[in-house]
């Protein structure tokens, strides 16, 4: 199960201010590009998974990843997630022919496969993301700038089994130095579903 602390910022602004703030705490920067995949016969939307190959720096990392059963409620999030590195070419290969998920030598696929009964796979499309990490009072936090066909959002991210307390930390940190946010009601998968439905109106 993940758990973490999603708070999100209304603006550019607002993101730069958290980035400079944390400046002398970053330990890198990573440029991830996100695409999300469903069975053919949408098996699983229909049951609240979400199939997701993350491309990192390019392609120097491929990760794929299962999530479900995810539930967001004041600004704190928990998932059932499995995670594992694939050969980048190969990734790339399976977002140009998403049929070739189906025979990709991957233990997540193959649960996938067998769980849920997916014969085939569709690719939804996604979205980029640039995510700083800094290490700032022992926790790892991560703040994200996610580029959408609609425009841009801005988050911050941190993962914990003691989500009460980081997000009391983190929202005292933002009201002392004047950055507005909110809790975050949507997680980034969910954004982009909504996007896709009004595309299609």
């Amino acid at each position: 199960m993940e758990v973490e602390v999603k708070l999100k910022l209304p603006d550019g602004a607002a993101h730069q201010e958290v980035a400079r703030l944390l400046a002398p705490f970053r330990l890198s920067t990573h440029l991830q590009e996100n695409v999300f995949f469903d069975g053919s016969d949408g098996e699983l939307s229909g049951a609240r998974a979400v199939l997701r190959l993350r491309f990192y720096d390019g392609d120097s990392r491929c990760v794929v990843s299962l999530k479900g059963k995810a539930v967001l409620v004041d600004g704190i999030s928990r998932v059932e997630e499995v995670e594992e590195d694939v050969e980048p070419a190969l990734g790339r290969a399976c977002v140009a022919e998403p049929g070739r998920l189906v025979a990709l030598e991957c233990g997540i696929v193959k649960r996938v496969l067998a769980e849920y009964g997916c014969k085939g796979f569709v690719c939804l499309g996604g979205f980029r993301n640039v995510r700083g990490v800094f290490d700032w009072r022992g926790l790892k936090i991560e703040l994200d700038e996610t580029h959408y066909d609609f425009g841009t959002c801005y988050e911050i991210e941190c993962e914990s089994d003691d989500p009460e307390r980081v997000k009391k930390v983190l929202e005292d940190f933002l009201g002392e130095n004047g950055v507005p946010f909110s809790h975050s009601v949507k997680s980034k998968f969910a954004i982009f579903r909504l996007l896709i439905k009004e595309l299609a109106r």
